[in-house]
């Protein structure tokens, strides 16, 4: 599911008093780094991922790889914080029409 640009508005405003829910660190992305973003994502929706100890470009490739693993959308990427969307199969977040 593509989000337009108000519907990421209204997630960045939803996602910004929410801390991470899951932590990156050395040992980088993991089958089981995925596997609790992933699910971490069904519960919640819209999460917060910390990606620590990376250079930049590094980081941006978890990001999507992380968006392209889980099916979720990048709502906002802001330093070392990334913020992730995925409808639940009974959301609970009501985003806005086109």
């Amino acid at each position: 599911m593509a989000l337009n640009d108000r519907q990421k508005r209204y997630l960045k405003g939803l996602a910004h008093p929410l801390k991470p829910v899951v932590m990156i660190g050395n040992k980088g992305l993991t089958e089981n780094v995925i596997a609790e973003i992933d699910s971490s994502i069904e519960l919640h929706e819209l999460i917060k991922v910390r990606v620590s100890g990376q250079e930049k470009e590094d980081r941006l490739a978890m990001i999507d790889e992380i968006a392209l693993k889980t099916s979720a959308n990048i709502v906002m990427t802001i330093g070392h914080i990334a913020a992730f969307y995925r409808p639940a199969k009974e959301p609970t977040i009501t985003l806005p029409k086109k």
